[in-house]
């Protein structure tokens, strides 16, 4: 199947520190170009890879599960220690929990994490049904443009496969198991008013790991994505400013040595 228009994976060979950015359930690297496209302007290494069964048709996901996702993100991880000094992971939504599973798994390999509007669980009564509902029904409505600003769209499913949201439920478990061994310097921004993912997730992230370096930032202006809202720019220059303070190489003018 052919990828959508903007949903193609993007990579940005720059100086030594890299930034691996993780997109969300159903969604695609559309959702967090601008960001890649931010860091990559400043001299950065930067890859941002679509995950497996997304960015083309819901059926296509129907295939797919976390062990998918997960591992395009730990070789696109594994790419970029190779080449760079220090690798900083990105992560919106569920690519949130694949960043956590990431820092938990890698260790000092990874040099920090920014999430926003991180996932966690699957709330509400669809959580409980699942494992019976995906066998009788395929999938139900999409959860992608959540966004408040006029204009603004995310290339993603207008459908969630239940398999798949069945694989991200077992996910999320696993992944809050993990939680106190992401020891890394964390910065969690999350909106208010986020009607995919709600705030309570960002605080038992935040309540489990075991980071000591941790920064919360409320995103008052934004829905879900973020990345693609109002408080877009916010973002972006928080995490420039992150990686700024952690990796030595990165000028504070926005160059880095060796790219």
């Amino acid at each position: 199947m052919p990828v959508l228009p903007g949903a193609e994976p993007f990579r940005h060979e720059g100086g030594e520190v890299g930034v691996l950015l993780c997109h969300g359930f159903t969604g695609s690297p559309q959702s967090m170009r601008p960001w890649a496209d931010h860091l990559a302007e400043r001299g950065l290494t930067v890859s941002l890879p679509l995950l497996p069964g997304h960015g083309t048709r819901w059926q296509d996901m129907q295939l797919t599960g976390w062990q998918d996702w997960y591992a395009e993100v730990d070789r696109a991880l594994r790419e970029l220690r190779e080449r760079c000094t220090q690798v900083f992971v990105f992560g919106l939504s569920m690519g949130g929990a694949l960043a956590l599973r990431l820092a938990a798994k890698h260790g000092d390999a990874v040099s920090g994490l920014v999430l926003v509007n991180p996932g966690n669980k699957v709330h509400g009564a669809v959580a409980h049904a699942l494992p019976v509902a995906r066998h009788f029904v395929r999938s139900t409505k999409g959860i992608a443009s959540d966004i408040a600003k006029e204009g603004s769209t995310e290339v993603g499913y207008d459908r969630v496969p239940l398999h798949a949201a069945h694989s991200l439920r077992n996910f999320f478990k696993l992944v809050d198991g993990e939680l106190p061994q992401v020891t890394q310097p964390l910065v969690v921004l999350h909106s208010p008013q986020d009607h995919v993912v709600p705030p309570v997730d960002s605080a038992r992230i935040l309540s489990r790991v075991s980071s000591t370096d941790v920064e919360e930032i409320l995103l008052e202006q934004s829905y879900h994505v973020a990345t693609l809202d109002h408080d877009a720019e916010r973002i972006f220059e928080e995490s420039y400013s992150f990686i700024g303070r952690l990796a030595p190489s990165v000028g504070k003018k926005g160059s880095t040595t060796g790219g």
